[in-house]
């Protein structure tokens, strides 16, 4: 943290502002300078003027709160190392198969897949993967550092959790939302005014929010339906029988979608090649698709992921991270970003 906070004094920016201000939200942290979802990253994607830092939440096997984006440890811990023969069936360490005080245990490094028996870092010029210690946090200790810093810095920051997988929980026993709640009520965050976006991909979770645990818990936050391509895989829902089968997202991908949903949330969180009309990879030009402006008119803020500027992740239309952003920003209309380089984001934005 030595290293980082020092540039708070030279690199914050300006409080929130009005509503239509076009927001950075920082995606996982500055996640294209530090390893994701480390309290470093956080700070540094802070001190760069982020408007929202994101928070993907999963749950441990004694019912803590943990930021991590997977449900599984091997693509940013050292958990093979540390705990060898803890995998399941099919090879993966989770989350929930492990205590808050075993996942203190592991160090936290850049993305890997594992190339020839040996890790290899997914985007290589990124932070180097055998440098450094970073370790996991709670949601508790990164609001906490969030409120620290805005306390400090008298800058405002806005957080951006996303309920990770909730099906996959109510299999095992838990229950996300209600933990999550429990701790955004505990730190204040309770109305629609406040600083927050709360995601997710489950739809039928959103709504349990919305309609059972808003009214419950006495709080009312901005709601975002994030979208998936179905073969991502990324929700399964119960069939009549009760058998667990994927979620088709199609729906929501149309005007009659996004009326739908903006009875039901606040904003939406497409991929943002799912704003624009079909195009080749190699196109040099694009045109959105008008889902945005659906969305708009159905009172949904618009906030696309992911924008990166590694190796395959910038496409052919864009010269540069700043300028594929910008396009986004100003030109399909979008409300916000979710990016990696939160610096580039800013100044794409400002």
């Amino acid at each position: 943290m030595r290293f980082i906070l020092p540039l708070l004094l030279l690199l914050c920016a300006a409080d929130l502002q009005a509503a239509d201000r076009k927001l950075v939200i920082a995606h996982r942290g500055a996640s294209g300078y530090l390893p994701e979802h480390t309290l470093e990253g956080k700070a540094l994607a802070f001190a760069m003027g982020a408007d929202y830092l994101e928070q993907d939440v999963v749950m441990t096997r004694d019912d803590q709160l943990i930021v991590m984006h997977d449900l599984t440890l091997e693509r940013t811990t050292d958990v093979a190392t540390v705990f060898p023969g803890r995998q399941r069936k099919d090879g993966s360490f989770y989350v929930v198969d492990f205590t808050l005080a075993e996942l203190r245990r592991l160090n936290v490094h850049e993305g890997t897949n594992v190339v020839n028996d040996k890790p290899q870092a997914i985007f290589s010029q990124r932070f180097p993967i055998d440098r450094g210690t970073f370790r996991l946090h709670t949601l508790q200790e990164e609001i906490e550092l969030v409120q620290g810093l805005e306390k400090s810095t008298g800058r405002k920051v806005g957080i951006y959790p996303e309920l990770k997988s909730p099906w996959f929980y109510h299999q095992h026993g838990k229950d996300l939302a209600r933990a999550v709640l429990t701790v955004l009520k505990q730190y204040g965050y309770t109305t629609k005014d406040a600083p927050v976006y709360l995601q997710t991909f489950d739809h039928h979770e959103l709504l349990r929010v919305r309609n059972q645990l808003f009214p419950e818990f006495g709080m009312q936050l901005k709601l975002v339906q994030l979208i998936a391509d179905n073969d991502w895989n990324e929700t399964f829902e119960q069939d009549q029988d009760g058998n667990w089968q994927p979620y088709d997202y199609r729906w929501m991908l149309t005007p009659a979608g996004m009326q739908q949903l903006g009875r039901e949330a606040d904003g939406i969180g497409p991929e943002w090649d799912m704003l624009l009309e079909p195009f080749d990879q190699n196109a040099k030009s694009v045109k959105p698709n008008g889902l945005t402006a659906a969305a708009h008119q159905a009172g949904l803020q618009v906030h696309p992921y992911t924008f990166r500027k590694d190796a395959g992740q910038l496409p052919a239309f864009a010269a540069s991270l700043q300028q594929f952003i910008h396009y986004f920003l100003f030109d399909v209309g979008v409300d916000g970003v979710f990016t990696d380089y939160t610096d580039i984001g800013v100044a794409a934005a400002r």
